[in-house]
């Protein structure tokens, strides 16, 4: 079993070449949740997530005769770069099966740190079958992205430096992918604080942590699909579930909307730039998934930042949607000149930013005397969209809205 022997072994090790990242008190989280929460920024650490970490660790645990015959891995992007830069240092030659669909920003950055890419399988669990072929093909050694006490202590370091940076932690909330990460962080938390709390958070689309729990034996998923692809695996490693349900206080889960919404404040109130597993954690806190007491101090683990711009676009604007910052609308307009003018006129009133009009007269869903229009608008929340609406229709519009919640 993981030991705090063991990870403070890996703190020494990886020390020359980790980031000990910052923990950062947040006054606009703190005031929106009535909590003290501080952020633990790993999303800027090498590499741009913790993986890094314990990847460090099992290479520079490997024997020379697995050095010689290089390693492989599976993995859906960042235990790819960590592998890929840990590998490299090493001298040692890697290879890193990687989902079909894996962002290209991830796959273009492995490959810069010097690992081939492999792309295989619609998930991580088809391409983590393919790497394990390859290794016994080809003699190289299979680095674990979870399922590894070398890389669980690694990742376990992240629970040294939580506790030496805040003392007075009362709740760790760690996001769940195949349960390395939290397994390293429990382990080192429990092990000095037993009364800090340790919460996990998983993807509704990739929750096989509380089917398991409630089984008391490990359970696969049929399949991963969230935004949130640093943790969609089918099933936790059996490893990690040992420590899950010896040491994790409770595992909660978040959607992708709230996930997103995560991203979205992140970047908006904290200037801080993560990917949806490094925004599970402070989700799942934002959207009251785990009760807590007023001014309790907890840590989200913003696990990584590598996230791709063209999901970002798309996780953004579905972030503004979920908040009420956006709103799309349709309405048929009678067809004569000044109808539109009328129509905009109420959205001035209201204060709403127009992003586009498309104003189309040849619809041939509509009579000819007719025009569709569809308008894409920046508002200012909830109640501002409830309030435009009523506004026009009570104006006669007959309003069909697109976009919002």
């Amino acid at each position: 079993m993981l030991s705090l022997a063991n990870i403070k072994a890996a703190r020494d090790r990886i020390k020359p070449v980790i980031r000990q990242t910052p923990l950062r008190y947040s006054d606009r989280f703190s005031e929106l949740t009535d909590a003290s929460i501080y952020l633990k920024l790993e999303n800027i650490q090498r590499t741009g997530a913790f993986k890094l970490r314990g990847a460090m660790n099992r290479i520079a645990t490997l024997s020379e005769a697995d050095r010689s015959g290089g390693v492989i891995t599976a993995s859906a992007g960042n235990h790819a770069q960590g592998v890929a830069f840990a590998a490299t240092r090493a001298g040692v030659d890697s290879k890193i099966v990687m989902p079909t669909h894996a962002p290209v920003s991830k796959r273009q950055s492995t490959e810069r740190y010097g690992g081939e890419v492999i792309l295989h399988g619609e998930d991580y669990d088809a391409a983590q079958q393919r790497a394990h072929e390859i290794a016994d093909t080809e003699d190289r050694y299979y680095l674990h992205a979870f399922d590894d006490q070398a890389v669980m202590a690694g990742q376990g370091t992240i629970g040294l430096e939580i506790l030496d940076a805040c003392p007075s932690v009362e709740t760790v909330v760690v996001p769940i992918g195949g349960g390395g990460l939290i397994s390293g962080i429990a382990t080192a938390i429990k092990a000095q604080k037993p009364d800090v709390r340790v919460i996990g958070v998983q993807a509704e689309g990739a929750a096989s942590a509380p089917p398991s729990l409630a089984a008391d034996e490990l359970q696969s998923i049929d399949s991963a699909e969230t935004i949130a692809d640093g943790i969609a695996t089918r099933q936790i490693g059996a490893q990690p579930f040992e420590i899950l349900q010896s040491h994790v206080d409770e595992v909660v889960t978040v959607s992708d909307s709230e996930i997103a919404v995560a991203i979205t404040y992140l970047l908006e109130r904290e200037k801080t730039l993560t990917e949806g597993a490094g925004a599970a954690a402070l989700a799942a806190v934002l959207h009251d998934r785990f009760s807590f007491a007023d001014n309790e101090v907890i840590v989200p683990a913003l696990c990584g930042g590598n996230i791709d711009m063209n999901q970002l676009t798309t996780v953004l604007l579905r972030g503004l949607v979920e908040t009420g910052r956006y709103l799309r609308i349709h309405t048929i307009l009678e067809d004569y000149p000044g109808a539109l003018e009328e129509l905009v006129a109420i959205l001035a009133a209201y204060d709403a930013n127009i992003y586009a009009i498309n104003h189309n007269r040849t619809s041939r869903t509509v009579s000819m005397e007719k025009a569709d229009v569809e308008i894409e608008l920046e508002t200012m929340g909830p109640t501002h969209i409830e309030s435009l609406l009523e506004a026009l229709r009570e104006d006669g519009f007959e309003v069909e809205v697109l976009d919002w919640v």
